[in-house]
């Protein structure tokens, strides 16, 4: 299965992280010496990806900066003899980056990002839909992102899923899933003899087009008072669609609390070559 779009929402406001995020967009947040949302755009450039589509807030301006040409840095560096970094900030070959805004006023939650990219997947098209501010990280040996693709066939969808200690099940929405690692459903924060499994949802799909129209026009869930995707995944195997649950071998790393960034930075433990364009473990 061909696919070559991936949709990446980095629209939040990262309240979580405040006040930093007063200043950086949360997706902007450092490991390392890149940002967190480019260990998501490295891996989707590497399973194949030649279109993405970032799904950004109004006041927005970072996410493009990094990713576009700065000709007076470009400058400045052959200027002072050091051509050698050029490479470092080179806008990515052979990758086209499109910027949709979402509006602040306008409907919230997870599925609303998604449905506004509906008009530039084609039909009978499957697409990428990753949030911006987590990913999975094993050093480089595990191209999860091209796991979930290789491991799903034409026009079903899936998702990666990420296994958890029994005791953890209580604080997140855990996968029911049927004899053939096929989704049924969701429960959100079951009692730890209610869990149905340890896999819990990572955020991190593959969706046809049917689902990405969905999304636009999905009810708002009356529970959350959010627009969210698992409704929008429900629906489509309510009506026979099949989501296959792909589990991850990588560790995952959340950037979107204090906690989890921290970790992410520790466990990486990357140091940039200054000889290369290659990062490597120390």
């Amino acid at each position: 299965m061909k696919i070559t779009k991936a949709i990446i929402p980095v629209a939040g406001w990262g309240t979580r992280m405040l006040p930093i995020t007063k200043a950086i967009e949360k997706c902007m947040l450092p490991v390392g010496n890149r940002p967190v949302v480019d260990y998501i755009v490295q891996d989707v450039i590497k399973a194949g990806i030649t279109d993405i589509y970032f799904v950004v807030g109004e006041q927005s301006s970072q996410i493009q900066a990094y990713y576009g040409k700065n000709s007076l840095l470009e400058s400045y560096l052959i200027e002072h003899g050091k051509e050698d970094k050029l490479p470092l900030v080179a806008p990515v070959d052979g990758v086209n980056f499109y910027y949709i805004t979402q509006p602040s006023n306008g409907k919230y939650g997870t599925a609303v990002p998604v449905g506004l990219c509906a008009e530039y997947i084609d039909e009978d098209e499957s697409v990428l839909v990753l949030m911006g501010d987590d990913f999975f990280y094993d050093g480089g040996q595990t191209n999860e992102i091209s796991r979930l693709i290789e491991e799903s066939n034409d026009g079903e969808a899936a998702m990666l899923a990420h296994n958890i200690a029994k005791e953890s099940v209580v604080e997140y929405g855990v996968l029911n899933i049927d004899d053939n690692g096929n989704y049924i459903g969701i429960i959100e924060k079951p009692a730890i003899e209610d869990a149905p499994s340890t896999l819990v949802n990572t955020s991190k799909y593959l969706m046809t087009k049917s689902m990405i129209d969905v999304a636009g026009a999905v009810e708002v869930n009356s529970r959350h008072g959010e627009y969210q995707i698992t409704d929008v995944i429900n629906n489509f195997v309510e009506l026979g669609g099949v989501m296959r649950i792909v589990e991850a071998r990588s560790e995952y790393m959340d950037c979107g609390n204090i906690q989890g960034w921290l970790h992410a930075n520790n466990q990486t433990g990357l140091r940039f070559s200054e000889s290369s364009t290659t990062f490597r473990e120390t």
